[in-house]
């Protein structure tokens, strides 16, 4: 029996592939913690098998770590780092170190943006593991910033020096001694030079999330195709302009598509389910589970503030979406084609591996019109091949071994330096 440390930041995308992998380490009989800055949210993605280590640490969009929703390109990167990631990193690290000291684990499994789960472990001579919950950095996607490459070294030496082994010259983002990546090659393809230690490309970890009551499946039409559009959870403050143009090029093919809307925000200006009576709360409370569009339309567009989106993966036939790292996976898992249209961050990564895989097109999300998005729709919808590269590429998902080869690599691990 070995025991395992997850270091992850409060982001619900890097969370979720952990949880499989961890749910599967505690079953083979291993014991497993987690540190993270907001443990709440760790017990309601994972349960409570398995303690959490409370960390100091900002949530994302609080504070100073609020980014102006209209920041794009590098100037939205830098920001992430120099108000987000690098700050997170020297605020949990106490706690990350405090986890160590008290659990005492085999192994530290750190997720690619939890700097400090790394340079703690590499302190205390712990091996660790890098889970990367994203494949966007393989590519080195600050290649063509130079300035920016160098402002980010000088960054990570100084992180190093008060929370790692200042003698040590490993990037944190990449263990020497193991990487998870989420993904594999057919999809984010081959690593650039020099990005990262030992890889092992284990494909998305998929796992069976807590049913959740209340969605309206009946209301699904077996004769139309159905088509998901979601902006993910951490972009409701940008997302108004685009969702309202997907609504128009969806209502303009109603007679052959119908849309689930993901609008945490309200940003459609829906209907309270409460006040039309017709779908049900998920906890019976009253308090509505998601919100109709205008009266009239209802049979076209559902549109909700959150949705059980794998099982509803299971009945879509094209996703829309940002192109964030989790939702392209889950859907291409499920063979599901995309359309896809970064704002930030590793979006534009991951869209142009979509597009380049041949699984799905790209469109401009703050600039498309409701007729580009509509060709796009009907290209993923209609164009066969776009569906079988998605097929293809979820083929090479569940062949990589997901959750499960994650976990027999982190054993391995733990057996190699025991």
């Amino acid at each position: 029996m070995s025991a395992f440390l997850f270091v992850v930041p409060p982001l619900v995308g890097h969370i979720n592939p952990a949880v499989g992998v961890a749910d599967l380490l505690l079953a083979r009989g291993h014991r497993v913690a987690w540190a993270c800055a907001d443990p709440g949210l760790v017990g309601r993605l994972a349960g409570d098998r398995a303690p959490v280590f409370p960390c100091a640490g900002t949530v994302p969009g609080a504070g100073e770590a609020r980014r102006p929703p209209d920041l794009r390109g590098p100037e939205a990167l830098k920001f992430l780092w120099e108000w987000y990631l690098l700050p997170l990193a020297e605020a949990m690290a106490p706690g990350v170190r405090a986890a160590v000291e008290t659990f005492r684990p085999d192994v530290v499994v750190a997720d690619q943006q939890a700097f400090s789960g790394g340079l703690v472990a590499e302190r205390a001579g712990l091996p660790w593991a890098t889970s990367a919950t994203t494949s966007a950095e393989f590519s080195d996607p600050l290649a063509g910033l130079p300035k920016v490459t160098e402002w980010l070294a000088e960054r990570l030496a100084g992180l190093r020096g008060s929370v790692g082994d200042p003698a040590g010259d490993t990037d944190p983002r990449f263990s020497p001694h193991l990487v998870l990546a989420f993904s594999t090659v057919e999809l984010a393809g081959p690593p650039a030079a020099g990005r990262g230690g030992p890889i092992r490309w284990v494909g998305p970890s998929i796992t069976a999330r807590p049913a959740v009551a209340g969605f309206p499946w009946d209301w699904l039409d077996p004769g139309r195709a159905t088509v998901l559009v979601t902006l993910g959870t951490a972009n409701a403050d940008a997302g108004g302009r685009f969702l309202a143009v997907c609504r128009e090029a969806l209502r303009a093919r109603a007679d052959r598509v119908q849309g689930v809307v993901v609008d945490p925000g309200n940003t459609l200006g829906a209907v309270a389910a409460r006040s039309r009576g017709d779908i049900p709360s998920p906890d019976g409370t009253g308090a509505p589970y998601g919100a109709h569009p205008s009266p009239g339309h209802d049979k076209d567009l559902l549109v909700l503030p959150s949705v059980p989106q794998l099982a509803l993966l299971e009945r879509v036939d094209a996703v829309v979406c940002h192109a964030g790292h989790n939702t392209v996976c889950e859907a291409l898992w499920h063979g599901v084609p995309l359309v896809v249209a970064p704002i930030r961050d590793d979006q534009p990564v991951v869209a142009g591996q979509v597009v380049d895989a041949g699984a799905g097109v790209r469109v401009r999300f703050g600039r498309v019109t409701a007729a580009r998005l509509g060709a796009a729709l009907d290209a993923v919808l209609h164009e066969p091949g776009h569906r079988a590269a998605a097929e293809r590429i979820g083929t090479a998902f569940r062949a990589a071994g997901g959750a499960s080869a994650a976990a027999d690599s982190l054993e391995q691990l733990a057996w190699e330096h025991r």
